[in-house]
């Protein structure tokens, strides 16, 4: 949010991923530059499907490998909405965010900011619920969450027959 109102534009996080997983995320190539005293903006040069990430998506400093990649926060401007707009109006039935990202891109100014927080996909089994453990262990009531979930493990363990094979 300090990036997008500092800089008057739209701004998307990105983390790297390593080469197998790109093809489940937006990747972006981008020039990096100093954003404040612990953050690195990226001024895009180039968005491409994954399969010519290798040729085309090479970012300065990412290990051989890498590729910048969405992870689904965005700070959006009006810009965007005009764009949507325009591309529902002209009866493209097939708009989509990644597109008029790609589109906005080459109109303004448009950032992408390198996030080092974990990512989790929800759309996996327990994907949702690892997520919400780690929002859990990191809020103010840690202690708790972990005092529930020892006495959950505890009360389980009690309850299973010795030598039986839990799944």
């Amino acid at each position: 949010m300090d990036l997008a109102e500092r800089e008057s534009c739209a701004v998307s996080s990105v983390q790297p991923a390593r080469e197998n997983h790109i093809g489940h995320y937006g990747v972006v190539a981008a020039n990096r530059w100093p954003a404040g005293p612990k953050s690195t903006a990226l001024k895009w040069s180039r968005r491409s499907r994954p399969n010519r990430a290798e040729e085309h998506l090479i970012v300065p400093g990412l290990r051989a490998g890498y590729y910048l990649c969405f992870f689904g926060m965005h700070v959006l401007t009006a810009g965007v909405m005009d764009l949507l707009e325009h591309g529902l109006r002209a009866g493209n039935s097939r708009v989509t965010l990644s597109g008029v990202l790609n589109q906005l891109a080459h109109r303004e100014q448009y950032l992408a900011l390198e996030e080092s927080n974990r990512r989790y996909d929800v759309g996996v089994r327990y994907g949702l619920l690892t997520a919400q453990m780690a929002v859990a262990l990191t809020g103010r009531d840690r202690e708790q969450v972990l005092a529930n979930l020892l006495e959950l493990l505890a009360t389980r363990a009690m309850e299973e027959p010795v030598g039986s094979n839990p799944q």
